[in-house]
């Protein structure tokens, strides 16, 4: 098993109503995710043990199916879990040199 972290982004900041109902919620009290809120967002902080990348993404987006009415945007994965699970890849890949214009190269 190997351990991952990432964040869920939310479509929208969670109402009042949904942070009471996320109280209740068993499967989102069991410290494998974290709630951050700010002006404006609201983001799950995730750390799942799983086989793989997307076996962890998939269970901690289940949990969803008992939180209705809130939506994710994006997922963001921490480069230091891909590089603890050796999947590391550089995030920025160099520009390929500028070809010139047909009309240039006359």
């Amino acid at each position: 098993m190997c351990e991952w972290r990432f964040s869920l982004h939310m479509q929208d900041p969670l109402t009042p109503e949904q942070n009471d109902t996320l109280d209740r919620l068993d499967c989102f009290n069991d410290g494998l995710m974290s709630l951050i809120e700010g002006p404006g967002y609201a983001k799950f902080v995730c750390h799942f043990e799983a086989t793989t990348l997307t076996e962890a993404i998939t269970e901690a987006i289940a949990r969803f199916e008992y939180f209705p009415g809130v939506l994710i945007r994006s997922v963001e994965l921490d480069p230091i879990s891909l590089e603890h699970n050796s999947m590391a890849t550089p995030s920025v890949v160099a520009a390929p040199p500028r070809l010139p214009y047909p009309a240039e190269a006359e």
